[in-house]
Formats: structure tokens, C-alpha cells, sequence
């Protein structure tokens, strides 16, 4: 029961404090609501919108989704490829690195004049902002191998693919789901942020269409919307997590009383 309420009841009790303060700050010092909108005003707002934002929210989810998958399984192939090849690991990654530090919303305009104006520059965009960090966590987790069960491994004649295959995917559970975390989050942002610079649907496109209408309350709810779906994906991402990986899980946390 102590575990459920750190865990779950005491974040719940925090997020329902802060709303009550919220509406109650609003309405007592009469804050206009194109400021700052009261929650039960952006409640009543998504209900007025709720015809149109199931279209909205699931074009964001599938270029959430397609960008987060291809971050992953590209990810994960760079980071066998790059652990692999002495070349790789010291041409690849170091260029991975300084192409990090372009601001992903600098290149948005760009993808929209190589790839048009439809949903593959922001997907592209969703796949770039996840990419690097999926590589990196995928890269340490398959490097930080135990000197000793590679060892073994060579007695054992084990194949370079057994190794990767039984060594080294297995120790790089913990770095490859930490990763998949990131990304996930990663995702959402870079399908807003690629909303933002071309297109004509999806939740980033409702915020913008908010703003240039002052609906504030439109604006909120759809940045809830985002809030709500980051979680619920990253949840997903935690329970794959635990049903495949429980042995580090259960090891991390240690004797419970």
C-alpha cells in the first residue's frame, strides 16, 4: 500500500491540487480567459471540438508512431553497425554527435521543400529529434559488456552472432529501453514541431489554429491532449519494458518492506 501511494496516489492527489488552485486562482482574481483559461473552460472547449479531434489526434499518434519505430530499428542497427566496425565507431558516431547539435526546427522548412507538404517531413522530422538518442543508449548498452562473459564467450567458440545475439542484446536491455523511453517522448515533439511548420491537421496544427484565433482554451486542451497521449505512449514503452526485462527491474529495486 506505501508503494502504491508514493507510486500512484500521491503524483494524482499533486495534478488535482494543482487544478483546484488553477480554477480557483482564475476565478478570484479574474484572469481574462485569453490569458489563461480556467481548467473547467478548457474542458467545456474540447467538448465543442470533440468532433473533429479524434481526426487531429490520431494523425499526430501514426506520425508519432511511424517516426518513433524507424528512430528505433534504425537506431538499433546503427548501434550493432557502429560496435561492430572499429571505421564506424570512429567516423559514424562522431559525426552523429555534431549533427545533434542542429536544432531539428531549423531543418523542418528545409524537409518541406525536398519532401512536400504532406505527413513525410514530419514524420522525418519525429524520426531525427528520437534518432540520436536511441543510438547512443543502444551504442553504450551493447559496449559496457563484462570483460569476463566475452571471455567466456571465446572459449565457448560462440560466433560473433551468438555473442551479439545471447551477450550482448541481453545486457543491453536496461540502456536499449532507457533509450526507447526518450525517443517515445522525443517523438511526440518532433511530429508537433513538424506540425507547426507545414500542415493542415493533427494537434500541433489545432494549437497553431488556437493561437490565431486567441482560443487559449482550444490551445490548452490540445497541449493536454499532447500531455495525456506523451504518457500514455511512454507507459506502454514502461510495461513492454517490465514484461521483457523484469530480471533488472527486480533488481533495481531492491528488498521492499
Amino acid at each position: 500500500m506505501r508503494s502504491f501511494a508514493q507510486k500512484y496516489l500521491g503524483p494524482t492527489l499533486t495534478l488535482l491540487a494543482i487544478i483546484v488552485i488553477w480554477e480557483l486562482a482564475v476565478r478570484i482574481f479574474a484572469v481574462p480567459i485569453w490569458l489563461l483559461p480556467a481548467p473547467s473552460k478548457i474542458y467545456w472547449e474540447l467538448g465543442e471540438w470533440w468532433a473533429v479531434l479524434p481526426k487531429h489526434i490520431w494523425v499526430t499518434f501514426y506520425e508519432t508512431a511511424l517516426g518513433f519505430v524507424a528512430a528505433v530499428v534504425l537506431g538499433v542497427f546503427l548501434a550493432v553497425a557502429i560496435i561492430s566496425s572499429p571505421f564506424l565507431k570512429n567516423t559514424i558516431y562522431p559525426l552523429l554527435v555534431v549533427t545533434q547539435s542542429v536544432p531539428k526546427v531549423a531543418l523542418a522548412p528545409i524537409l518541406l521543400v525536398w519532401l512536400g507538404i504532406n505527413v513525410w517531413p514530419i514524420i522525418t522530422v519525429a524520426f531525427l529529434v528520437a534518432f540520436f538518442p536511441m543510438v547512443v543508449n543502444m551504442t553504450t548498452g551493447l559496449t559496457l559488456i563484462p570483460p569476463e562473459m566475452l571471455e567466456m564467450s571465446r572459449i565457448l567458440r560462440a560466433s560473433w552472432w551468438q555473442v551479439l545475439v545471447k551477450v550482448r542484446f541481453p545486457m543491453a536491455m536496461p540502456h536499449f529501453f532507457a533509450g526507447v523511453k526518450i525517443a517515445i517522448a522525443f517523438s511526440v515533439i518532433g511530429a508537433v514541431i513538424g506540425e507547426f511548420v507545414g500542415s493542415d491537421s493533427g494537434l500541433g496544427f489545432l494549437i497553431l489554429t488556437a493561437s490565431a484565433r486567441m482560443n487559449t482554451s482550444l490551445g490548452f486542451g490540445a497541449i493536454v491532449i499532447l500531455s495525456i497521449m506523451g504518457v500514455g505512449l511512454f507507459g506502454i514503452v514502461a510495461g513492454i519494458e517490465r514484461l521483457l526485462s523484469p530480471w533488472y527491474l527486480e533488481e533495481d529495486a531492491g528488498p521492499q518492506l
